[in-house]
């Protein structure tokens, strides 16, 4: 029996892990299960996995979540503190981080520093603090596991053989609702029209990600740390039909792909059961309906947000660490339609420019840097405002 802490267990990838959970009875269990503030649904979780701790950050929603498991034998607990520190319980064997931006971070530190197995979800960690974590997993019994699709795509591709032996990492991106808008269309779209994602069923944040191609500039850092490879060996490929999820080429030619559904379940899955593949009866990809794949170009001028996370990981330090906290204000400020679609970019930009640069920071210095840079961001939508 694998125990496992799902951080986020509310959220997309964390209620599709709980489908895993309850496919495999006889070989998973959910030790730990979190949330931000859904304390309903986190409750109605809790009374059917029975784990051994719940926890929310939400404060006012804390309270209302003891009442309704006062009558269950499990620890519910508060606050950001009490999520690292649930990752890190000898009960759990794999953490699956499926939180949604900065909140990541701590918690899958915390987890490294226990030697848990990492099944990693949430990109802002190695975003923000790539080399950091890099650097603790080699002095640390833990190992990551990628959930994302493409990031699940390369390593898969990458089992059975030498990292050296690549050359290229090819990563697909759906290319979003408006992969074919113009630019004087994009200064129009709504959020609705942002949250209508062709292809994947995700998150609020992750699907305005990936209209603005956010997510894949996100993608690429994230593959830069997990496969040791240079920003220049990643090539973005828009493939609009969401089937071939990533490819790696090597040095003789070659070029291997992984492909399936747009279905999250399955690099989930292959996630938990590594190294072993887990038996489903869940419907394959039938290769005899997809008549077309295509692949082009990303119009990194559309879609400035991309150019920044190249230019991020290029200069290094903390100007992930800015990117990723300006994203998540200018993504919450178009959410709430304080700002257009196209502002996103002009905030984010703007904070990369006035945000301290520190050249090799520490965990320190990188919590100091998203407050920055957060404050900052504040300041330049209350003038847009």
């Amino acid at each position: 029996m694998t125990n496992i802490a799902i951080l986020g267990s509310t959220g997309s990838i964390g209620t599709q892990t709980l489908d895993i959970i309850e496919e495999y009875p006889e070989q998973f269990r959910a030790t730990v299960l979190t949330a931000r503030r859904n304390w309903q649904l986190l409750a109605r979780q809790a009374r059917k996995f029975m784990p051994l701790k719940v926890v929310i950050t939400d404060e006012e929603a804390y309270p209302k979540l003891k009442e309704a498991l006062s009558d269950l034998p499990m620890e519910v607990s508060l606050g950001a503190d009490a999520i690292a520190e649930a990752a890190a319980i000898p009960e759990v064997d794999v953490v699956v981080t499926a939180m949604v931006g900065y909140s990541g971070l701590l918690p899958t530190i915390s987890a490294i520093k226990a030697g848990k197995t990492i099944a990693l979800a949430n990109k802002e960690t190695l975003v923000v603090a790539g080399e950091l974590i890099t650097g603790m997993l080699e002095k640390s019994e833990s190992h990551i596991v990628p959930v994302d699709s493409e990031h699940s795509a390369i390593f898969q591709c990458l089992v059975g053989e030498k990292k050296t032996q690549a050359r290229k990492i090819l990563l697909t991106a759906s290319g979003g609702p408006f992969r074919k808008f113009t630019k004087e269309q994009l200064e129009k779209v709504t959020v609705a029209d942002a949250l209508n994602h062709p292809n994947w069923d995700m998150g609020a944040k992750v699907t305005i990600d990936s209209a603005s191609m956010m997510n894949k500039g996100f993608e690429m850092i994230e593959a830069r740390w997990l496969f040791g490879c240079l920003p220049k060996d990643i090539k973005i490929l828009v493939h609009p039909q969401s089937i071939v999820h990533s490819m790696v080429e090597f040095v003789d030619g070659s070029i291997k792909a992984q492909l399936g559904v747009p279905d999250m379940h399955l690099p989930i899955r292959y996630a938990l059961g590594y190294p072993e593949r887990l038996a489903t009866d869940s419907a394959p990809l039938s290769l005899q309906q997809m008549s077309t794949l295509t692949f082009e170009e990303p119009d990194y001028d559309k879609f400035p947000l991309l150019s920044y996370a190249f230019e991020a990981i290029e200069k290094g330090g903390n100007m992930p660490c800015i990117l990723n906290a300006a994203n998540e204000k200018a993504v919450a400020a178009f959410l709430k339609e304080r700002i257009r679609f196209t502002d996103m970019p002009r905030l984010v930009h703007s904070v990369m420019e006035k945000t301290q640069f520190v050249p090799s920071p520490s965990l320190d210095d990188l919590i100091a840097t998203n407050i920055e840079a957060l404050s900052i961001a504040d300041g330049w939508l209350s003038k847009k405002i």
